[in-house]
């Protein structure tokens, strides 16, 4: 893994800004990556595109991560420079119509596990599932060769509050998530989907070791706007492991 990865997934502090595995529009894609930078998140999940790779890393040092439900797609994203891989990304999906069963995302990992001996490899447990299940098929998935377990759940949510209250509700089903997996694999646990910087916490409380965020940064239209939330998000999992430590 990763030097920095390492130490962060360690740390629990780890923050992935997510552009999208449907994303390959550039300009999208850099203004991502450029609020991860300056930012101060640990790393960024692309598409697994060789050219958004090569763009990605001409404007960051960070790690860059590619994700894809297509494990021959790794390819040439890897020969390109990708530091690690994603099969994941579930929820852009599920709007289609889209399932992922717990077999078909074993097979997956099994596929581009055999593809690739090293690289890091990120699996996505899908929400869809029930919470047993999800904790069953993540200790499948690290036996496979799954090297961090990613939770989702936020686009399954429906919060009925505003405010504070309703990010809450929006983030408990990959929370519930995170909470159970973490306890049943020795792999790190990162929390994605529905995460804001008021349930960021809550993720390193219930046992992950990080997050992942896409539309809380890639929704917005300014680039200082952006920066300003994946700051936000960083300081929310510092103060988190102030409380923890």
């Amino acid at each position: 893994m990763h030097s920095i990865l390492q130490r962060a997934f360690t740390d629990r502090r780890v923050l992935k800004a997510i552009a999208g595995l449907n994303n390959f529009d550039a300009t999208s894609v850099a203004a991502t990556v450029k609020a991860a930078e300056f930012g101060g998140a640990t790393f960024v999940d692309i598409a697994a595109d060789p050219a958004l790779v090569q763009l990605a890393k001409s404007l960051t040092k960070l790690p860059v991560c590619v994700s894809s439900v297509e494990p021959e797609k790794f390819v040439p994203a890897v020969a390109a420079g990708a530091d690690l891989i994603e099969i994941g990304n579930f929820d852009s999906f599920y709007a289609q119509g889209r399932r992922f069963e717990a077999s078909e995302v074993l097979a997956l990992t099994k596929q581009t596990r055999a593809l690739f001996g090293e690289i890091t490899l990120s699996v996505t447990v899908p929400h869809i599932l029930e919470l047993d299940r999800q904790v069953q098929l993540a200790e499948e998935l690290v036996k496979a060769g799954a090297d961090i377990i990613q939770t989702e759940g936020g686009t399954s949510s429906n919060p009925v509050h505003p405010g504070t209250l309703g990010l809450i509700e929006k983030a408990a089903p990959t929370l519930a998530a995170a909470y159970e997996i973490s306890r049943a694999v020795t792999v790190p646990v990162l929390c994605a989907s529905g995460i804001s910087s008021v349930t960021a916490p809550l993720a390193i409380a219930a046992g992950a070791a990080g997050v992942g965020v896409g539309s809380a940064i890639n929704q917005l239209n300014s680039e200082v706007a952006m920066i300003a939330v994946v700051r936000g998000l960083v300081e929310a999992l510092a103060t988190a492991n102030t409380v923890r430590s």
